[in-house]
């Protein structure tokens, strides 16, 4: 009897985990399904682009304006100076560095090195007072502009870069959502799909090229202005921890203080700008 009794609970036993089971099937959670928690940082390369802008000079003996001025990025395309340790600024870099505070929300911090060059071949308006002493070489532009063409070809007038480099130093929140599923893609742990979009805000720290009126430039970093960003992107995540990433980018930028010499003389200009951004990374969970 005992024996029965014995049996007939084991049968119980057995039939009710049976079902439990089966109305609970393990699972096994993929490491891509959330992010909150997770370290990303990743490189890149960029393209720049530029709209014309008003750029004021001023200092001791002249004060003017070159009116709206042509400007384009300096590209070096694929070139192993993007990854030779000690010429990663001679190319247009992006760097960032982040954390995903929320499965779909990231905040970052990053360097966009851009290129600006003023395009030296065109004839600008000039507007203005130029009044050098006769021993200065830049004398030879002393006068009153109104809307006056000035060929900037040679260079002698003025030369104006931010070429070491455009350098826009920001902080960012973005938001993730992963669109894997749209493409039938399952098994996110080896490829994942994911839509990225943010805004951003920071400072401008050029090292600016200028030759002034043929005087001394000024060779050193300085933080010359702040932007506003926004961009987009898509996000191709391999096996878990390593991804490709694609981004559009653009924004404001406003140098109210671009040193030009080693004396109180200064610049000052603002225009919009356009990025395309490919970039490398990994994202681990510490």
């Amino acid at each position: 009897m005992k024996t029965k009794i014995s049996h007939t609970a084991f049968l119980v036993f057995f039939f009710t985990v049976n079902v439990f089971a089966q109305n609970n099937p393990p699972s096994t959670e993929l490491y891509t399904a959330h992010n909150k928690g997770k370290f990303f940082a990743h490189w890149g390369g960029n393209r720049a682009y530029y709209t014309t802008s008003d750029i004021h000079f001023e200092g001791e003996g002249y004060n003017f304006t070159v009116e709206n001025a042509q400007s384009h990025d300096l590209p070096k395309g694929w070139n192993i100076d993007y990854i030779k340790p000690g010429s990663l600024t001679s190319s247009q870099t992006n760097w960032k560095v982040g954390y995903f505070f929320r499965d779909k929300f990231n905040v970052s911090i990053g360097i966009d090195h851009m290129k600006y060059v003023m395009t030296q071949n065109q004839t600008a308006m000039i507007n203005g007072n130029i009044n050098l002493p006769s021993g200065e070489t830049g004398s030879a532009f002393n006068g009153s502009y109104n809307n006056k063409p000035i060929d900037l070809t040679d260079g002698k007038f003025l030369k104006f870069e931010h070429t070491n480099g455009l350098n826009y130093v920001f902080a960012e929140t973005a938001y993730y959502t992963d669109i894997s599923s749209i493409f039938g893609i399952r098994n996110t742990d080896i490829f994942q799909l994911n839509f990225t979009q943010g805004v951003g805000m920071g400072l401008l720290v050029p090292r600016t090229d200028a030759t002034v009126l043929e005087k001394q430039r000024h060779d050193e970093f300085h933080i010359s202005g702040y932007g506003f960003s926004a961009d987009a992107g898509l996000n191709f995540t391999f096996f878990k921890h390593f991804y490709a990433q694609t981004e559009i980018k653009g924004g404001y930028i406003n140098m109210t203080d671009v040193r030009t010499t080693y004396t109180d003389d200064h610049a000052q200009h603002h225009f919009w700008y356009g990025e395309t951004i490919v970039s490398f990374g990994g994202i681990f969970r510490l």
